[in-house]
């Protein structure tokens, strides 16, 4: 009789997180894979930036990316140099500086944000050229 209700949760908790965003398609803010930002940099749709520290982006970038250190004082007056018309996409290490980068794009007007899944890490993994 237990089984049924744990069966339930799991279901539930199931359908619940496996959603990758919860917004609907017209979201300023977008989590897309490697493939995404690869079609997009192709395309040459969106500005690139790079939310890592110098040090980090000194190690590697993926090319034409405008370094803006999430974590610098001068980070908001910074970011707003960049249009806010066209569509941007931000990456970092992993995703937590450009995910808390997207969030702070959005509140401050920009009408689209595509934040790299995984970051330049998920980048590399995935075998992607940087430069230096």
């Amino acid at each position: 009789m237990k089984l049924k209700p744990l069966l339930l949760i799991a279901i539930f908790s199931l359908a619940l997180f496996s959603c990758k965003k919860a917004e609907d398609s017209s979201s300023v803010i977008e989590l897309i894979t490697v493939d995404d930002m690869d079609s997009l940099l192709e395309m040459g749709k969106v500005q690139l930036v790079d939310v890592r520290t110098p040090d980090e982006y000194a190690e590697g970038h993926i090319e034409g990316a405008l370094n803006i250190n999430f974590n610098d004082d001068n980070f908001k007056d910074l970011i707003s140099k960049v249009d806010k018309s066209k569509p941007v996409a931000v990456y970092c290490g992993r995703g937590g500086r450009s995910g808390k980068c997207s969030a702070y794009m959005k509140k401050a007007g920009f009408t689209k944000v595509y934040d790299l899944d995984g970051g330049i890490t998920e980048w590399k993994f995935k075998g992607k050229k940087l430069v230096r």
